[in-house]
């Protein structure tokens, strides 16, 4: 939530010029690997306006994405998903058994708190508090560049994996 200042008891408006020209989805996860530092994959994906058009990530673009990234770690993949339908669908469920590399956990449903992608998208919003922009490329810009800005920061990407209270470790080791 953004704060701006405006006379008491009235709400500031902020008008913009323009109309409405689609949404713009975006989707990532946090690359954790032992040894080497964290890092954050995303997809951005803009949805054109108007009835009938498609406006959010398909299984496609999430199949894309940890195809992605399984090209970048070149190794076996531990996946914990929410319960967005998209990642419980049958087409997922049949991408996933047909990738050895890739185990999928699925995290309890309304568990927001669980996942640390959440805070992800929190951070990049409260970066984005108070904006207006009129059209829907410089919105693309501005979260493409903010999430950019996290991929290099993997101090802060490892707090937003300990705010989960999760741990990490392999059951096989002491």
């Amino acid at each position: 939530m953004g704060r701006t200042w405006g006379r008491c008891g009235r709400t500031p408006v902020v008008t913009i010029s323009g109309r409405r020209t689609g949404r713009l989805s975006v989707a990532g996860l946090i690359a954790l690997r032992p040894g080497s530092r964290t890092r954050l994959c995303h997809r951005l994906r803009t949805h054109a306006a108007g009835k009938g058009t498609r406006r959010r990530m398909s299984e496609q673009d999430f199949v894309a994405l940890v195809g992605g990234v399984h090209q970048l770690v070149k190794a076996p993949i531990v996946r914990v998903w929410d319960r967005l339908n998209t990642h419980v669908s049958r087409k997922m469920r049949n991408f996933v058994a047909e990738r050895p590399w890739l185990t999928v956990f699925l995290l309890p449903a309304y568990s927001p708190d669980l996942n640390p992608v959440e805070w992800v998208w929190v951070h990049v919003k409260h970066s984005l508090a108070n904006l207006a922009v009129a059209a829907l490329d410089r919105l693309e810009v501005l979260v493409r560049n903010r999430l950019k800005r996290l991929q290099y920061q993997p101090h802060i990407l490892n707090g937003f994996i300990a705010g989960t209270g999760l741990t990490l470790h392999n059951p096989a080791s002491p």
